[in-house]
């Protein structure tokens, strides 16, 4: 019974860091937190109960990690994450920008969307047809 309870723990373990270890996705939005940020929370308020259902999300999936977990992000960040939170816009495994804390909604959609032109230029061009039909 012990060897089996041993068995298990491990599979657990290797089955975390297998996982924890798995390359960034093409592009992604990684955001980095930790308990009592007050902006984080603010963040969460303001524009994660929205972000699944946007264009942008479609593009850059949302992942959080702890700050603590920056070795396990599985991408080349460009330096290392000091402040929570800070969103890490990835494409193809590597950091193409970032923005470091949250002042508020219109501040972050207005830098998100300034990146997210860069990896799909025709992104702008769509999202201003949208808006233009509205």
């Amino acid at each position: 019974m012990f060897i089996k309870s041993i068995i298990k723990i491990a599979l657990v373990v290797a089955t975390w860091n297998v996982a924890a270890a798995l390359p960034a996705r093409a592009s992604e939005l990684i955001m980095f937190e930790q308990a009592g940020c007050t902006y984080c929370q603010r963040w969460d308020r303001e524009v994660g109960s929205l972000y699944e259902k946007t264009a942008e999300a479609h593009m850059l999936p949302l992942r959080r990690l702890h700050i603590r977990e920056q070795s396990q992000a599985g991408i080349a960040l460009t330096a290392p994450v000091r402040y929570t939170p800070t969103f890490v816009i990835v494409d193809n495994g590597r950091e193409v920008g970032r923005i470091t804390g949250y002042i508020n909604d219109d501040a972050f959609w207005g830098l998100l969307g300034t990146y997210v032109t860069k990896i799909a230029p025709e992104f702008q061009r769509s999202k201003l047809e949208r808006s233009s039909k509205i």
